[in-house]
Parts: C-alpha cells; sequence; structure tokens
C-alpha cells in the first residue's frame, strides 16, 4: 500500500522538483544580471515583481487545474477545460468590449464581465450540442469553433483601436508579468471561495460519472451537479483570464497528469489537479523566463499552448467514444448550366459594387462617372485579391472535403491555413529577405507538413470523422500559438506577421493583385483534370482500387494541390477565413455535386463570398476598415457552429 501511494505521488514530487530547480535558476539568473536585494530599488522589484510573479503562476495554475477538473467531471469528458470550450475566448471578448466601452470599470467589474463572457461561451456550446447528448467531440469542437469565433471578433474590435492593440494583445497572450500583489489575492480569493462548493460536489459528481441513468435512479439532481460544477469552474478560468490573460492547457494537462499519477476518484482528482497546475504552470514560467534575448518576453500563455496541443493530440485517439461513420460524397445528375449562369451573374454584381459602392460621412454612394474612374485605382486591386484568395481556398475546401469523405473539413478547420502561417514565420525568421517568392515557399511548405499531418490521422486506426476534425482545431491553436509567440517579441517581423494574420487586404497593391490571380489561374489549371480521382476517393480504398486508381499517386497529387492553393490563398487573407467551409457546402446544396462542378462553383461562391466580405469589412464600420480575413471568419464560424449542431 505504502509503495503504490509513493509510486502515485513520485512523478508530482519529480515535477515539483524540477519545477523548483528551474525557478531557482531563474532567480539566480536575475541576480547574477545585477539584481541585489540588498539595493533598496533591487529589494522592491523582488518583493513586488519576481516574488508576486511566482506567486501567482502558482496559484493560477492551482485554479485552472481546478476548474479543468470540474469541467471535465461535470461534462464526463477528458478533453474539456476552459480553451477547449470556449470559455477563455468568451471572458477575452468580455474583457476587450469593457476595456473599450468602460475602461474604467474596477477589478470586480472586470471579473463580471469575464464571468458573462465565459459562462454565455459554455451555454453557447451547450445549446448547440445538447440534441447530440453532450458527446465529447462534439462539445469540445463545438467549443473550439466558439472560440476562433469570439477570438476573431476580439481581434477585430482591438484592430479597429489602434493605440490599443499591442497591449490588449500582449494581455491577451496570458503574461505573468506582475508589478504587485493585487492578481495573487484575487487569484487565491477566488479559489478559496470556491473550495468548499468543490469539495461538496465531489460525491455528487462521482455519482452522475457511473452514467445520467444510475444518478437519477439514486435521487441524484443531475442537470443541477453539472450546472453548479459547470458555474464554479468557469468562475475560476475567468478570474484568472481577468487577471492575467489567457492560459491555456493548463486545465487539461492537469487532471490528465493527476490521472497518469495514481488518482482514479473524483475527489483525488479533484484534489490532485490544483496541485499539478500549479507545478505546471510554475514550470512553464520559469522556462519563459530562461529563454534568451528578446524570447523572454514571450507571454506564458502561448508557451504553455504549446506544450498543452500536444498532449491533446495525444489523448484524443484515447478518448472512449463511438464515432459516427463518414458519409461519402453523393452525385446528383441535376444540370448546372442554369446554376453557373446565376453565380457568375452574382460574381459579376459583387465585383461591381465591390469597386462601386462605399460610404462617406455623408451616407452610402455608388461611384459612377469621373467618380468610378478615380476610385478603380484604389479599389480594384483589393477586390481581384479578395476574389483570387476566395476562388483558390474554395476549391481547396472540396479538395480536402471529397478527398476525407468529410463534409466539415476545410484548410482553416484542419489547421492548414495556420500551418502556412507558421511555414510564414519560419521562412521570416530564418532569412532577411523576406520577398514574395520566399514567402509563398514558405506558407507552402507549412501547408503541405499540416495537411499530410492530418491526412495521415484521418487514416490512422481510433481517429474518426469528428476526432479528425477535433485534431485540426488543436493543431491549428497549435500553430497560432506558436505565432503569438513570434508576435509577443515585438519586433519587425512579429508586426508583419500581425497583419498576415488579420488578414487585411488594404495594403495590397497592383502588383500583389496580379500576382495574386496568377497564382489563382495557375493552381485551378489542374483541377480540371483530376475529377475522377475526386469521383472515386469518397468511396473508399476498396472501391478506388477495383476501379483501377493509382491512389498514392493521385492522393500524392491531390494534397500538393490543396496545400499550395490554402498557402497562395492564406497569404492574402489570413488563417481562419472559413470560406473555405462555406462555398463548398454552398456549391453543393446549390446541386453541383459532380466533381467538376463542384470544384468550379467552389471555386466561384468562394471568390463571391470573399469579395462581399471585402465589401462589408470595408463598410460596416465607417470610417474603420475590418481585416477582411478576420470579418469573413465571424459568418463562416458562426456556419460551422450551426451545421454541427444540426448534423
Amino acid at each position: 500500500m505504502r509503495e503504490a501511494v509513493l509510486r502515485g505521488w513520485a512523478p508530482w514530487l519529480l515535477l515539483g522538483l524540477v519545477a523548483g530547480a528551474l525557478w531557482a535558476a531563474t532567480l539566480g539568473a536575475h541576480l547574477g544580471a545585477g539584481l541585489r536585494p540588498s539595493s533598496e530599488l533591487d529589494r522592491l522589484l523582488l518583493l513586488h515583481s519576481l516574488l508576486p510573479r511566482a506567486a501567482t503562476a502558482l496559484l493560477a495554475g492551482a485554479a485552472l487545474g481546478l476548474a479543468g477538473a470540474l469541467l471535465q467531471s461535470a461534462l464526463d469528458n477528458p478533453l474539456a477545460e476552459p480553451a477547449t470550450l470556449g470559455v477563455s475566448a468568451g471572458a477575452q471578448l468580455a474583457l476587450t468590449l469593457t476595456a473599450l466601452l468602460a475602461p474604467g470599470l474596477g477589478g470586480l467589474g472586470r471579473e463580471a464581465a469575464a464571468f458573462a463572457g465565459g459562462a454565455g461561451a459554455v451555454a453557447a456550446v451547450l445549446a448547440l450540442t445538447w440534441r447530440r447528448g453532450l458527446d465529447p467531440v462534439s462539445v469540445v469542437l463545438t467549443g473550439m469553433i466558439v472560440a476562433m469565433v469570439a477570438s476573431s471578433l476580439s481581434a477585430a474590435l482591438i484592430l479597429s483601436q489602434g493605440e490599443y492593440l499591442f497591449a490588449l494583445l500582449i494581455w491577451g497572450g496570458g503574461s505573468l508579468s506582475q508589478q504587485s500583489w493585487a492578481p495573487a489575492g484575487a487569484i487565491a480569493a477566488a479559489l478559496a471561495l470556491a473550495a468548499l462548493p468543490a469539495a461538496l460536489l465531489a460525491r455528487p459528481l462521482g455519482v452522475i460519472a457511473t452514467g445520467d441513468s444510475g444518478a437519477r435512479g439514486l435521487g441524484a439532481p443531475v442537470a443541477a451537479i453539472r450546472l453548479l460544477a459547470l458555474g464554479v469552474g468557469v468562475a475560476l478560468a475567468t478570474t484568472v483570464a481577468a487577471e492575467v490573460g489567457l492560459i491555456a492547457f493548463v486545465g487539461l494537462a492537469g487532471p490528465a497528469l493527476a490521472r497518469l499519477s495514481g488518482a482514479r476518484t473524483t475527489k483525488t482528482v479533484l484534489l490532485a489537479s490544483p496541485a499539478v497546475g500549479a507545478v505546471l504552470l510554475w514550470l512553464a514560467d520559469g522556462a519563459v523566463q530562461s529563454l534568451p534575448g528578446g524570447f523572454s518576453q514571450i507571454p506564458t500563455g502561448a508557451a504553455t499552448a504549446l506544450l498543452g496541443a500536444p498532449l491533446m493530440l495525444w489523448l484524443l485517439p484515447r478518448l472512449k467514444m463511438a464515432d459516427r461513420p463518414q458519409r461519402p460524397v453523393r452525385a446528383s445528375s441535376r444540370p448546372a448550366d442554369r446554376t453557373f449562369t446565376v453565380l457568375l451573374a452574382l460574381a459579376a454584381v459583387a465585383l461591381l459594387a465591390a469597386v462601386a459602392l462605399g460610404r462617406s460621412p455623408d451616407g452610402w454612394h455608388v461611384a459612377v462617372g469621373t467618380d468610378f474612374v478615380e476610385l478603380w485605382p484604389f479599389r480594384w486591386p483589393r477586390t481581384a485579391a479578395a476574389a483570387a484568395a476566395g476562388a483558390m481556398l474554395g476549391a481547396a475546401g472540396v479538395i480536402v472535403q471529397r478527398m476525407t469523405g468529410n463534409p466539415l473539413a476545410s484548410p482553416e478547420v484542419l489547421g492548414v491555413s495556420a500551418g502556412a502561417g507558421l511555414g510564414l514565420a519560419a521562412a521570416m525568421l530564418l532569412s532577411a529577405d523576406t520577398a514574395l517568392p520566399l514567402r509563398f515557399a514558405g506558407s507552402a511548405g507549412g501547408a503541405l507538413a499540416a495537411l499530410v499531418l492530418m491526412l495521415a490521422m484521418s487514416g490512422a486506426r481510433g481517429v474518426g470523422a469528428e476526432r479528425f476534425l477535433l485534431a485540426g482545431a488543436t493543431l491549428s491553436a497549435l500553430c497560432l500559438a506558436a505565432l503569438n509567440a513570434v508576435i509577443a517579441t515585438a519586433s519587425a517581423r512579429a508586426f508583419a506577421l500581425l497583419g498576415w494574420i488579420s488578414g487585411s487586404t488594404s495594403a495590397i497593391g497592383p502588383d500583389e493583385a496580379l500576382i495574386a490571380c496568377a497564382a489563382a489561374a495557375a493552381l485551378t489549371l489542374p483541377l480540371a483534370f483530376v475529377g475522377r480521382w475526386l469521383d472515386v476517393l469518397p468511396l473508399g480504398t476498396p472501391v478506388a482500387r477495383s476501379l483501377g486508381l493509382g491512389l498514392r499517386p493521385a492522393r500524392l497529387a491531390l494534397t500538393a494541390l490543396a496545400a499550395l492553393l490554402a498557402a497562395a490563398a492564406s497569404l492574402i487573407v489570413g488563417p481562419l477565413s472559413f470560406v473555405g467551409l462555406v462555398a463548398p457546402h454552398a456549391a453543393y446544396a446549390s446541386g453541383l455535386t459532380r466533381p467538376t462542378a463542384h470544384l468550379s462553383g467552389g471555386a466561384l461562391i468562394g471568390a463571391i463570398l470573399m469579395v462581399a466580405a471585402d465589401l462589408l469589412a470595408r463598410t460596416v464600420i465607417f470610417p474603420y476598415q475590418l481585416p477582411l480575413g478576420l470579418f469573413a471568419s465571424l459568418v463562416g464560424g458562426a456556419y460551422l457552429a450551426l451545421l454541427l449542431r444540426t448534423r
């Protein structure tokens, strides 16, 4: 018995020793750099910066660990945590609104706003997945989509107020840099208030873990227990968000490592998770402080995302659930001539409106005659670039959906666009040359690597359709966390990456627009020859082989083509437009179900959607302009959330 206890505590003790040694080394580095406790100024830095930072890391980690354990127990979902349920992003959106609309609001007001935002996100996730029985993967996938939409809206609000941009960006990344003990005190108070309800919930949560029907048979109010546990978990997570920003995946890793260390019952998981979370965040913060140069300014929240996303990918195949079978894409013999005529007319109207329609201080106006001629040089480049990007994303979305047999797949959802961004960042960091060919090569390499990884996972045993999508959302979060870590260095390249993430077309000139159109033409031309591959691949490997299709060459060619399309489009509109999801669906719903027609219709609808989004992004909050990619992601993310509810 004693040996079993020692084995259970050994990993925690080892983790604590490593964290303590790392933080001691960090403190020693500060002392070696000139910090002397005997100096009055250095003593103030030690007492009001270094020590509060360590205390905040421990307390915030404990709060997030307990929050994750409560959320996982309430939903019977080992992947649930504040980041994956949209709690953190909802709190960030609420706090961004508070900073812009009520900047003088005090600490309690900020925490109340953060709680309202986090609770609203959880309510949206539950409403969208209730009909699916709170299926674990559906809950987390919906939560991550809600988080993407909320994050896009937050970024749009921040970019509309440039003077607050970088400060809110660093805060949103989860910075533990402190100037007082106030944040540590606020988190400690929240932990103390949550301790009693968490202790009282341990036994009821253990009862509902046996199953809803059994718990109801014992007289347990299942809905009330879940709502109370969710409320306590959200309160803890949003308090941390209000004080130090967004710290991702600690709420996932804390309970997971607690279970791996021997915690089995709900009570022991609730007891162990705060301790593990505290050590993990302390360890991550010590690692960040030990980084050389400007990288020591990376927000700790970005570092925890880099550590937590691989853990989530590792846990995903081990999640116990019954995946729904993938349904092949059905073909139709409906004539497509009339549909293409309508789409071409809509495209002409959209292009004309994008150039001629606008707003001024006097209201809406349509440019005609001389006004149209004067506006043409300013508006046609961004309109043409938006159309080219939309066409490429629409075509890439059709390829990915038909290759995987999954109607919810797209370059943005599967992390391919975010992978393109990571490749772009690598190319910019490794070379002083930022010419377009190098940027495209980096983006294409990152997109190709992400797509190959996702396709490998799609064929892996134990990774079904919805797990596949969740793995893609996790990969996207991992890539975006790495990008945020680079942006936090505040270098010239960091600001260039920030502009790319926002997906703005306002700075595109004639040369860039012509290159985008040429890339779209060159990359969509081969689509005329891959119709048979896309018609046969969704039917499955045995059928494809029986029809004599060379699977490996077909998949390699389609993978490369989809990656190049996504990379070229992402260079223009950023990583989160979701046009690659919406356009193939709209084309299929309009009757364009044959592969060639589906590809052509998806590209055409993608161009229409992106041009319309560019027009709205330019006019909806005049005189400000919203980034095209962020604006499109609001519509596309909402559409994906609706699909997850109805399918």
